[in-house]
């Protein structure tokens, strides 16, 4: 099937495994202590205000990072609850994974998106003040043109997200959790590609994927920059700054999400597409190379959500 009539899916890496969004159910599958794949599948239930939203150039990037935010919450903490589960030393059952051994509640559910959002939210808020707070304290009397302390504003975000991806892959289970996004980017590769997912056809396939959450986080610096730079957004003291940028965060996110989009659409056109390798460059922290069996349990997690997504159609 060729690439543009294939439907476009997207997922996330979870503890010792891969999330899937599909267009009735998201499905992720981990890899248990004793080697089995086990499923968590959860169908897709939208607003229909949500859905009016989601058509709306820049406002449907924002609506669509809350909810992906809020969703993924739930099945990263999923995977969390299984892990902790297997490496109880005594073989016993953690008293929250007990409570719901055969699925979560709606309630559990919400709670989770709820604090999904309010961390993804929070994490915002830090990496857009702290480094405008930074700039005006160290270079306060550098540049008369507010285009060069945005742009320095900009390489200390850079710097802060760069050393912070960089602490968090030194970890054994953040490098284990980087592997599951690089296998959940090989089968999103061989499946646009029209290739049969088995394990030796993904791993051909790069870990790195234009349209990737950490491209999103890229293109937000860099728009960040320019808008901030624009003459309408002046500001006089460390407090106007800060909540200038905090104003326009959700243009921000919106512009950002239609770059990617951008970018994503013209990788395959000779110097376009190079539009998109920032993102490229920094997934080289957020991904690493999986091993066979990552790759396996990224392609039963697809293969099942696609299998659940005909069965609802």
């Amino acid at each position: 099937m060729p690439q543009q009539s294939r439907s476009i899916y997207g997922g996330q890496a979870v503890i010792e495994g891969v999330m899937f969004a599909g267009k009735h159910v998201n499905v992720t599958a981990i890899r248990r202590k004793n080697d089995e794949i086990e499923f968590y599948e959860v169908p897709r239930t939208t607003v229909k205000w949500t859905r009016l939203l989601k058509k709306i150039p820049i406002i449907r990037g924002v609506v669509g990072i809350i909810e992906s935010s809020a969703k993924g919450s739930a099945h990263l903490n999923y995977s969390v609850e299984k892990y902790t589960e297997d490496e109880t030393e005594d073989g016993s059952v953690p008293e929250t994974a007990a409570k719901e051994e055969k699925g979560w509640s709606l309630s559990m559910i919400v709670g989770v998106a709820v604090a999904g959002v309010i961390s993804f939210l929070f994490g915002k808020i830090v990496l857009t003040a702290v480094p405008a707070i930074l700039e005006q304290l160290m270079f306060e009397n550098v540049f008369e043109n507010k285009v060069g302390h945005n742009l320095i504003e900009g390489l200390i975000k850079i710097i802060l997200l760069l050393v912070y991806l960089y602490m968090m892959s030194l970890t054994p289970i953040m490098k284990r959790l980087f592997q599951y996004h690089g296998a959940e980017h090989k089968v999103i590769s061989a499946y646009e590609a029209g290739e049969e997912l088995t394990v030796a056809n993904v791993q051909k396939y790069s870990r790195l994927h234009y349209r990737c959450g950490s491209s999103f986080i890229i293109f937000t610096v860099i728009v960040g920059v320019i808008i901030y730079s624009l003459p309408i957004f002046e500001w006089h003291s460390i407090w106007e700054r800060v909540y200038i940028r905090l104003l326009l965060l959700p243009v921000v996110l919106g512009i950002s999400y239609e770059v990617l989009r951008i970018t994503n659409s013209m990788r395959n056109i000779p110097v376009l597409r190079y539009l998109g390798y920032p993102g490229l460059w920094l997934q080289l922290l957020t991904t690493k190379e999986p091993k066979d069996d990552q790759v396996a349990v990224s392609i039963a997690s697809f293969n099942r959500m696609r299998e659940l997504d005909r069965q609802l159609s």
